[in-house]
């Protein structure tokens, strides 16, 4: 009867696969319509991006990390907030610039980008050694202070023309975009309950579960949609929503945890390994944007083989959990 209390593996995988799904469908229909609606009202794709995508595809991390926080978990919803922030500038810039290079345009050098760095920055200050409900609010205010100067700069940029053309109206792409926002969501969602039934089965530590899996799983909306504008060659897009989205998860998503439920972070490993790891991330990645401009598969490959080596830092000041999943596996 053990088996029947336990998370049901076969159910969580259908989840997982079913929201992976979910993602690639809903992402590429998000990406379109935002294009399309930045062309119609000759707006900035950086300025949609980092607001409308990067935001958007967040959500996952403010709802898990958002309901982490209330139920007292500390740990899963700093951890999922790390893990994303490295999985976004590693794992998904690195997979989009496999498939066609990122250009870091003067815009993302002189806004998003050093914005994206001091959010990451200030997250990691305050998090090492715990979270306090006066650090909660000073993120919230600086997410009010960033959203004002990228709105404020981005009326300036008013582009011509973008790659992406359509002839339908601007209601109907602003439909397609909602539905592929909520989609993309709804998929992340139901991908990150079975990842979540999965690890509660291996039983491994809410810090851990939170930077690799669910972080990995709410930061799919991101990683598909990057994957989606290679595609169409939007690459302003794609700097937009992942810089947009650290942002988001530093200072909107830490805000709201700290103020939450604040307290120290007891998963040490975490508070140490993944916060200096997350801050030589986004380091690294901003160099790459100021001396390269360009980043091509040289790059993309570096970024992957960090995430990577992120992810195997962490599992092992966790303990041979993967021999535990096995022992599991052979249970079944």
């Amino acid at each position: 009867m053990e088996f029947l209390t336990e998370p049901s593996i076969p159910v969580a995988i259908v989840e997982v696969l079913f929201g992976v799904v979910l993602l690639a469908k809903a992402a590429d229909a998000f990406v379109e319509g935002a294009g399309n609606i930045a062309g119609s009202l000759r707006i900035s794709p950086i300025v949609i991006g980092a607001i409308l995508i990067g935001f958007g595809t967040s959500l996952p991390e403010l709802l898990v990390s958002g309901l982490a926080a209330t139920d007292g978990n500390v740990d899963l919803g700093v951890g999922n907030i790390v893990g994303s922030n490295v999985a976004n500038l590693t794992l998904v810039l690195g997979a989009a610039a496999l498939i066609v290079p990122v250009i870091a345009t003067r815009s993302v050098l002189g806004r998003e980008a050093p914005l994206s760095l001091l959010a990451v920055l200030l997250f990691a200050f305050f998090t090492m050694d715990g979270l306090a409900r006066w650090e909660g609010i000073v993120l919230l205010c600086c997410l009010v202070v960033v959203l004002s100067w990228i709105m404020f700069a981005g009326r300036e940029e008013v582009i011509e023309s973008l790659s992406i053309g359509t002839e339908r109206s601007l209601p109907v792409e602003i439909l397609e975009t909602v539905l592929g926002l909520v989609g993309t969501v709804a998929g992340a969602q139901v991908l990150v309950w079975g990842a979540l039934a999965i690890a509660e089965a291996a039983e491994i530590s809410g810090g851990l579960v939170g930077f690799t899996l669910v972080a990995v799983g709410t930061s799919l909306p991101e990683l598909v949609t990057a994957i989606a504008a290679a595609r169409k060659n939007e690459t302003e897009l794609i700097l937009g929503n992942l810089l947009g989205s650290n942002v988001f998860n530093s200072l909107a998503v830490g805000g709201i945890i700290a103020t939450i439920a604040n307290g120290p972070i007891d998963d040490r490993a975490l508070a140490t390994y993944g916060v200096v790891g997350m801050v030589i991330v986004a380091t690294m990645a901003w160099a790459f944007m100021v001396t390269r401009r360009r980043l091509h598969r040289i790059e993309a490959t570096l970024l992957l083989t960090l995430w990577l080596g992120s992810v195997v830092l962490m599992a092992g000041e966790e303990g041979d959990f993967a021999a535990e999943a096995l022992a599991l596996v052979g249970r079944r």
